[in-house]
């Protein structure tokens, strides 16, 4: 399967059935640490730890997600055939026309957003001019957490056209004198699923990439999307991997906009607005805030701690229930990174960008969702997993 990046997993060589692979950390203490093989391999399989751990491999690309590992740990892993039960596994279950479900076993996950645009109201259009994805509860899916479903006509709500996990632009200058914003959409403009290019699913992943458009005021397109979202089988939580590359055939696109209308953001769903003063707060490398207090870029103050944040956490209620919910910036990212926070559910940041033929925009996030609040410790330790490879080295 074609991978548009290299995220921050370490990339070890295929595997030979007995061979033994050492992992060790790097400077910070990581958790949940990807691993993966370089080619498919046929059959059951598992890695055996030295400390008597076992941790599934997936039966298609050779992965494997190391629950812990500490700064400067070193761990032997060794690579075993093994008989077992048939594993609960990821799978896609389509609603053609609507969406696509990616559940664990009977468990929804993720639902990809991918109903075709309908330009015959302004409200169809509302309703269906950009994709995105919804995220459930992490422990029976029974709760949908994210914002967006069949909101967009109802004009008492707040904020409807926040939806999910989204990425779109509100200042895109596409050369031709014409000025689109793909996150409101309400003067024609949209972003379109056109195909799936590839999906895969087994026991310790699942995996899509889509081709989406993006298209201006006048409906041409103007930029094109291959936009990739992995779930993994992990405990305590879901752990998302969100991949993009926008590249255009036009001489420049200008990517613009401000910290709360473009960029990649999270949006809980609606009943977080209504108790989000008292029930909402954030979390961030400094340190937990009171409930109700956000931080905003403003172009005047240029507030540096809303600046190139390497995560930021967001933990609010439904349902009767807190959760947790961990955007982790990549530092391969796009610079400077300008950060958005809302007590009604909504954080995320943007930046600018001058998309050209030659320097497409490629982006890779890191999201975590629990039950319960979370530490900063835990935060760090999760954002090492995500931007820190680890050393791994085969047995010879």
């Amino acid at each position: 399967m074609k991978r548009l990046l290299s995220l921050a997993f370490a990339l070890v060589p295929a595997l030979a059935f007995g061979q033994t692979l050492s992992v060790t950390g790097g400077k910070a203490d990581a958790t949940n640490v990807v691993v993966r093989t370089d080619e498919k391999l046929p059959g059951n399989r598992a890695v055996h730890g030295a400390d008597g751990s076992w941790i599934q491999s997936s039966g298609k690309d050779g992965v494997f997600v190391i629950p812990s590992l500490k700064a400067g740990q070193t761990i032997e892993y060794k690579f075993i055939q093994v008989k077992r039960q048939p594993p609960t596994e990821f799978k896609f279950k389509e609603t053609a026309g609507e969406h696509v479900d990616v559940l664990f076993g009977d468990r929804p996950v993720l639902r990809y957003m991918n109903k075709p645009r309908d330009g015959t109201t302004k409200d169809t259009h509302e309703l269906t001019f950009k994709p995105f994805h919804h995220v459930f509860d992490p422990k029976t899916g029974q709760t949908l957490l994210t914002n967006g479903a069949g909101l967009a006509a109802n004009k008492d709500l707040l904020f409807p056209h926040h939806r999910g996990l989204f990425f779109a632009f509100n200042r895109i200058n596409t050369g031709d004198k014409q000025e689109s914003d793909t996150w409101h959409g309400r003067n024609g403009e949209y972003t379109l699923h056109e195909k799936m290019l590839a999906t895969e699913a087994g026991e310790v992943f699942a995996r899509h990439r889509a081709l989406l458009t993006w298209h201006g005021r006048d409906g041409k397109t103007f930029a094109t999307e291959e936009r990739e979202l992995t779930a993994y089988n992990v405990s305590g939580g879901t752990l998302l991997d969100f991949v993009s590359e926008l590249k255009t055939d036009r001489p420049k696109v200008r990517l613009d906009g401000d910290p709360q209308h473009a960029g990649f953001h999270f949006r809980a769903n609606m009943e977080v607005s209504k108790n989000g003063k008292a029930n909402t707060y954030y979390l961030r490398p400094d340190g937990k805030d009171k409930p109700g207090a956000t931080r905003n870029w403003d172009a005047k103050g240029k507030n540096p701690a809303t600046v190139n944040l390497p995560w930021n956490a967001m933990s609010f209620v439904t349902g009767g229930q807190r959760y947790t919910v961990l955007r982790i910036n990549h530092p391969d990212n796009p610079k400077e990174t300008r950060g958005s926070e809302r007590d009604y559910g909504r954080f995320g940041d943007y930046f600018e960008y001058d998309l050209t033929p030659s320097n497409p925009l490629k982006l890779k996030y890191r999201v975590w969702i629990q039950e319960g609040e979370m530490t900063g410790e835990q935060c760090e330790a999760l954002a090492a997993g995500f931007v820190q490879s680890p050393t791994v080295k085969l047995a010879k």
